[in-house]
């Protein structure tokens, strides 16, 4: 007899998992069945579960650069600077 689990997540995670996993041949709950499967397989979870120190270390970064008055580009200014960077890019056959 099957077991049903449920699972509540926000709407752009499904839909992003979906489309991945759409883009694999796959539908959502095959690839949870999937992990399911390889968890009981490996005896834990079949992939690493890490801290990322690294990443703490550059949010910390950036905290004390903001406190000490500094000041980050908008989200605006970054696009224009990448819209900017692309064109360049393309005008120079990169």
């Amino acid at each position: 007899m099957a077991k049903t689990i449920q699972v509540r997540v926000n709407d752009g995670l499904k839909d992003s998992v979906d489309t991945l996993f759409a883009s694999l041949g796959l539908d959502t709950s095959t690839a949870i069945r999937m992990f399911l499967v390889a968890s009981t397989e490996t005896g834990g979870i079949p992939f690493a579960v890490v801290h990322k120190p690294d990443r703490d270390k550059e949010i910390q970064e950036a905290i004390a650069y903001r406190k000490a008055g500094g000041t980050f580009l908008s989200a605006e200014e970054s696009l224009e600077k990448m819209r900017a960077a692309i064109l360049n890019g393309a005008q120079n056959g990169i």
